[in-house]
């Protein structure tokens, strides 16, 4: 039921992201899904509603659910990681990047439950080695396509993705690298991190009855 209102939290967030951005004159609704984080965001309300009515319909998940469960989270955490750091050197870049609370939530508040879900939740957590290559392959797919539509169209989601604004295809491709091996490195750790029992935390810390003392009973006297 989380899973499901967590995606429910996630389509409100995209439409009110969505309806905030027609605010500005310089908006343009298919540059609003060529962003890594609301394609992400998007798969992982999907996933969120595919994992919530697994659990609630099966008592064991499928083999291909932790695959899935680790590459969303991978993109969804980089991708926060990646907007914090944009953020906090807009200024220094001399533009101004506002947050309204939908980016908030998307940044933010939906990729922290996603790493909760997976360090919490009971379930099917072992995954391939493999899945490293999904984790790395969309995203380098999606640059590949950005930087095609961007020469066509004029617009890149990133500055680092704008030939305009990095000294040149070296700078470029050390930028490209650097994220891929986030996404490596963030979907690496995710696949070791063990399991947190927070039912068994949980019982652990509750005070425990004190045991009841036995009455010693008067000797009978005998007959």
């Amino acid at each position: 039921m989380l899973r499901l209102l967590a995606a429910l939290v996630g389509v409100a967030a995209l439409v009110a992201r969505f309806q905030y951005g027609l605010g500005f004159s310089v908006f343009i609704a298919s540059n609003f899904f060529g962003y890594l984080t609301v394609q992400s965001n998007i798969m992982a309300i999907g996933v969120g509603v595919v994992t919530g009515v697994v659990a609630l319909r099966r008592r064991h998940d499928p083999v291909w659910m932790p695959a899935l469960r680790v590459a969303v989270t991978s993109w969804m955490l980089v991708a926060g990681l990646v907007f914090a750091l944009l953020a906090s050197q807009a200024a220094t870049r001399g533009y101004r990047l506002d947050v309204p609370v939908s980016d908030q939530i998307l940044h933010f508040v939906l990729p922290a439950w996603l790493l909760l879900d997976w360090l919490l939740s009971p379930g099917e957590r072992r995954t391939d080695v493999r899945v490293l290559l999904i984790v790395v392959g969309y995203p380098a797919l999606w640059g590949v396509a950005t930087l095609i539509r961007g020469a066509i169209v004029g617009w890149y989601p990133y500055f680092f993705l704008d030939p305009d604004q990095v000294s040149g295809l070296g700078e470029l491709l050390a930028f490209g690298a650097a994220a891929l091996g986030l996404f490596t490195l963030v979907g690496a750790i995710l696949r070791v991190l063990p399991r947190i029992p927070l039912g068994r935390m949980l019982a652990l810390s509750r005070p425990r009855p004190r045991p009841r003392r036995r009455e010693a009973r008067a000797p009978r006297a005998p007959r």
